[in-house]
């Protein structure tokens, strides 16, 4: 696979700029599509010049269509992300999620390109029947009028799609679903930067235990992946996973909410109590993956949250004040 030519679409997002890097550490050359509406692109500070950069809205189907001339294999990985997006701006999300993957299929097909790597995600099954989950499970949106489910229909869509067009117009399609992917500069609406953004607001409480108010109460479980791990992974099913195949990447590690609270408590050397609170409907009880399918190209997390998470939580306490403002 050296030397191959990739598009990243969504390049400068968290996930996109980690694969990004990693691509032109392993010697690829790599051209960048994003309108930096999500992402920033002093994420690839330290790769400038390695890289092309499109400045373009995937929504743009000309743009996209420029990005993809002369390209191997096109990583599709823009999307509108985070929860509070989904409750919010459900418009926005399905907007870009089906604009985006028409763009991204047309674009492929009138520059030949051969293999397709799309970015999918573990919400596209909302109440999974068992856990650990493998990838067979049934794909679900329980309730159309929720709007938090507008990120796992665009998903559902865009694999539908990649699939059914791929059987005829690709070489190779290969679809990841991350679980809860983590790490420094991530953004600010996901619960691991939103608890160590509380904790950095607490930390000089005189109270002991630090009363620390959460979503719900505490017992809903999630596994978290270092984003170094979940990169590894992307990389062994982008080069040895199967025509049409799906791919879970995460890890075994599950933790309940409260758990999760704790460890960031220890980040900062306090103790918390937890303070349950109203949980947003639509939520999901319980996601762990099962990763025996990846674990057979190789793939094995090196890092527990007990060894990433103190330098994820430190990023946040010294950069707090990148954090947008709460209206």
């Amino acid at each position: 696979m050296s030397g191959r030519k990739y598009l990243v679409t969504g390049g400068t997002g968290f996930l996109g700029s980690a694969l990004v890097k990693r691509l032109v550490r392993d010697g690829h050359q790599v051209r960048v599509l994003d309108d930096n509406s999500r992402g920033r692109a002093a994420r690839l500070a330290d790769i400038e010049g390695q890289y092309e950069y499109f400045p373009a809205d995937v929504r743009d189907p000309e743009a996209v269509s420029r990005a993809c001339q002369g390209i191997e294999m096109v990583c599709h990985l823009a999307f509108v992300n985070g929860t509070e997006f989904f409750y919010t701006k459900p418009e926005l999300v399905l907007d870009v999620a089906v604009k985006g993957m028409v763009n991204v299929l047309d674009g492929c097909k009138a520059h030949d390109v051969p293999d397709l790597f799309l970015m999918s995600s573990s919400e596209v099954y909302q109440t999974p029947p068992v856990v650990p989950t493998d990838e067979t499970a049934p794909l679900s949106i329980p309730d159309p009028l929720n709007p938090r489910y507008s990120y796992a229909a665009g998903k559902i869509i865009s694999e539908i799609m990649a699939i059914n067009y791929g059987r005829q117009r690709f070489r190779r399609v290969v679809t990841v679903r991350p679980h809860n992917v983590y790490g420094a500069d991530m953004g600010f609406e996901h619960v691991v930067p939103q608890f160590a953004l509380r904790m950095h607001a607490l930390k000089d409480t005189a109270a002991d235990p630090v009363p620390f108010p959460i979503q719900g109460d505490g017992r809903q479980t999630r596994s978290f992946v270092y984003i170094d791990d979940f990169t590894d992974g992307v990389v062994l099913a982008m080069n040895g996973g199967d025509h049409l195949g799906i791919y879970h990447v995460g890890t075994l590690e599950e933790v309940t909410m409260i758990q999760l609270a704790e460890k960031v408590g220890q980040c900062f050397g306090r103790r918390i109590q937890v303070v349950p609170g109203k949980l947003p409907e639509g939520g999901t009880s319980r996601r762990c993956p099962d990763i025996g399918k990846i674990a057979k190209l190789g793939y094995a997390p090196k890092f527990t949250l007990d060894t990433a998470l103190p330098q994820v939580a430190r990023w946040y306490d010294e950069h707090a004040h990148l954090a947008p403002a709460k209206s």
